[in-house]
């Protein structure tokens, strides 16, 4: 829209100049004031603020996004994955609800990504609102600091392969690597770790299924479901060797 109305600027002022040139030798010093005019205006009008309507509905397409960014740029993907495969492996269809696992998942993110909130009050939020820093710079703060941590949390092979999918050559450094590169390679990262993690924890759960079937198969009760009858031996199993405090204490040293 704004080269639209940039074009017709430049073509009203040409054809009033043609207009108002009438002799030859006065037309060339008209025309070239009309468009010096048109073009001026025509900038003038691309450098103008945005309307506080368009401004509004900007922010809140940003919000909606928010969100989601800030979950992928954490270590929630990892822990709600691995609390999902957990239920699976248990057995459990609806306990713990989502509820409690979302909950679960947000606290225990909050304990691991402490540091790095807490580099980012220190760094972005302070200045700012001390008016020691402009919104530009501590927002460019508060992404050094969650750089920091996806980058630890990456692996190579993922950053090398996305790196060679955008066309970069070698980064000199840690920090040189764009978002929009780190950030795919740190969600597939985190979605490869945390499937390693729910594997080992299918482990233990698959004997018992395994030992369950293979006594009803030997005592001929093959009507009855082998996954209703190891349920609670998984339950005590897991109970006995204080599964959720292994689990979190596990999740949280993964991120070490």
């Amino acid at each position: 829209m704004t080269c639209q109305r940039r074009c017709t600027a430049v073509a009203w002022g040409v054809l009033v100049a043609l207009l108002a040139a009438g002799p030859a030798s006065a037309a060339e010093p008209v025309l070239s004031l009309a468009l010096d005019r048109a073009l001026g205006a025509a900038s003038a009008e691309a450098r103008a603020p945005l309307s506080l309507s368009l401004q509004l509905l900007l922010v809140m397409g940003a919000l909606t996004l928010l969100p989601g960014l800030l979950l992928m740029m954490t270590s929630f993907t990892r822990i709600i994955i691995v609390l999902s495969l957990l239920r699976q492996a248990l057995g459990l269809q609806q306990s713990p609800p989502n509820q409690v696992l979302i909950g679960l998942a947000l606290l225990l993110s909050m304990f691991v990504m402490a540091p790095t909130l807490d580099r980012v009050q220190e760094t972005a939020l302070a200045p700012y609102a001390e008016g020691r820093m402009t919104g530009d710079e501590a927002i460019a703060a508060a992404g050094e600091a969650f750089h920091g941590f996806m980058l630890r949390q990456t692996r190579t092979a993922e950053l090398e392969m996305f790196a060679d999918l955008a066309g970069h050559s070698a980064y000199r450094d840690g920090a040189a690597v764009p978002f929009s590169v780190l950030l795919p390679a740190f969600v597939t990262s985190e979605l490869k770790t945390a499937f390693q993690i729910g594997f080992m924890l299918f482990l233990p759960f698959l004997a018992i299924d395994l030992v369950v079937a293979g006594v009803l198969m030997s005592l001929g009760m093959m009507m009855l479901s082998p996954t209703l009858v190891s349920l609670p031996f998984k339950l005590l199993l897991f109970v006995l060797i204080d599964g959720w405090s292994l689990l979190m204490g596990s999740l949280a040293m993964s991120f070490l």
